[in-house]
């Protein structure tokens, strides 16, 4: 029986939770397999930190080259994140003649075209799993579960730090400064959160799920976002009051020939099954034709969730490998789909929150009013509270439907009167 020797490029906590699965279900795997996986080389920066595992120093090598250019190793591992040099990594490495799996979806959202390409060109596989939302195993369940179906759309939580944060903000009243401040105690926030409080996490996972359930390009840059730094606590408490929950929702739908594509804060129904997805944990909510609602869930981040993500592509690739084939699975079913046009976001059409922080004045909320009615936004309903500071107050509001853009042109005149003390906060609703 003969081994499958892999590399690991980068020894950090993923690649930990990979090598950890890898020594303790040894046996499982290789039944699963029907040949051993055998890692035969790591390559890091940092040789010498404790992971707190049994792991031999015979098996570490400076250089990422090393594994590379090794003619006995099958499967390169990818986790070291970025676009370079992971990007150069996997491309020597397909034209090595290895495969390749990898957690980088940034690297794929951006630089994906041309590492499919290069797979297809030497017919290698590319396993990436576990590059959207960790342990769910939600490429498969496109490339192959849901197969029967045309997406109709898809709505996920997919970062786990800004739904620990919203979470927070909402079940104990934090303003946003504390609770990121305790997403950053508690590790699941990085020292600088900017990737994900601000959209762009999500953002990539979305391109890369658009791609595999519409085949359309990979390209992050038509995607609408908006992060969460300025919702507070006073949007959290009004949500609740109108009978919503606030989470960072990636959101896509496909209608006809364009692909409405977008991620930012969202009010959605509390009895919506995603508002229920509480702390660091990831969700999708997957509509398809035949199959109509279901809903994926699970621990999108951490150690051994991603750790058992590569490790499923490590045994897919194992079992291509042990039968003599590759590339038994196409990338992406729906090559018939490749016409698909984004739809331009201000183009979409739905209902909004406005929170307006205004001077307490005569006739402010009926200028406001005025203002949103000349652009055809039409108001459902409003709260006036009492004084915040120095006389300035929030009116909130809710719409009936109204098109993206002429709410933006609308916000624009609002926000330029000398009554208005502040930007006005935008959230968009899902019913």
């Amino acid at each position: 029986m003969k081994e499958i020797q892999v590399g690991l490029i980068g020894f950090g906590t993923v690649g930990t939770g990979v090598v950890k699965i890898l020594l303790e279900k040894a046996s499982l795997l290789q039944s699963l397999v029907g040949a051993p996986l055998k890692l035969k080389w790591i390559a890091d920066l940092d040789l010498n930190r404790d992971r707190g595992i049994p792991i031999s120093k015979g098996l570490f090598v400076n250089k990422a080259e090393d594994i590379i250019n090794d003619p006995d190793i099958s499967i390169v591992i990818e986790l070291i994140g970025g676009l370079e040099p992971a990007r150069s990594f996997i491309l020597k490495a397909l034209e090595k003649g290895k495969h390749v799996v990898t957690a980088n979806k940034a690297l794929l959202a951006h630089k994906g075209g041309e590492i499919f390409q290069k797979a297809e060109e030497f017919k290698m596989d590319i396993g990436f799993e576990a590059s959207v939302c960790g342990g769910i195993p939600v490429i498969l369940a496109l490339q192959q579960g849901l197969v029967a179906n045309e997406i109709e759309s898809i709505l996920g939580i997919f970062n786990g730090t800004s739904n620990y944060i919203l979470t927070r903000m909402t079940e104990e009243g934090l303003p946003y400064s504390e609770a990121l401040k305790e997403a950053q105690q508690r590790g699941y926030a990085e020292a600088d959160p900017t990737l994900d409080v601000e959209g762009m996490d999500t953002v990539h996972k979305l391109t890369i799920l658009m791609h595999l359930a519409y085949g359309s390009p990979l390209n992050p840059e038509a995607v609408f976002v908006e992060g969460i730094t300025r919702i507070g606590a006073l949007d959290i408490a009004f949500a609740r009051e109108f009978g919503y929950s606030i989470k960072l929702l990636a959101i896509c739908r496909k209608e006809g020939d364009l692909l409405e594509a977008r991620v930012h804060p969202t009010m959605i129904s509390k009895g919506h099954m995603l508002a229920s997805v509480l702390g660091a944990y990831n969700a999708l909510f997957i509509k398809g034709d035949s199959v109509g609602d279901i809903l994926l869930y699970g621990q999108g981040a951490g150690m051994m969730p991603t750790g058992s993500a590569v490790v499923s592509d490590l045994v897919n690739i194992g079992r291509n490998i042990n039968k003599g084939i590759t590339q038994r699975v196409p990338r992406n079913p729906a090559n018939k789909e490749k016409g698909l046009a984004f739809k331009p976001f201000s183009g979409v059409i739905g209902r909004y929150y406005f929170r307006f922080s205004a001077l307490d004045r005569p006739g402010v909320l009926s200028t406001i009013a005025g203002i949103l009615g000349t652009n055809k936004i039409s108001v459902a309903s409003v709260i006036q509270k009492g004084r915040e500071v120095e006389g300035s107050v929030p009116i909130v509001m809710m719409t009936h439907e109204a098109r993206e853009s002429a709410v933006q042109k609308a916000i624009q005149e609002i926000d330029r009167l000398p009554v208005i003390t502040d930007r006005t906060v935008i959230i968009r609703v899902e019913d």
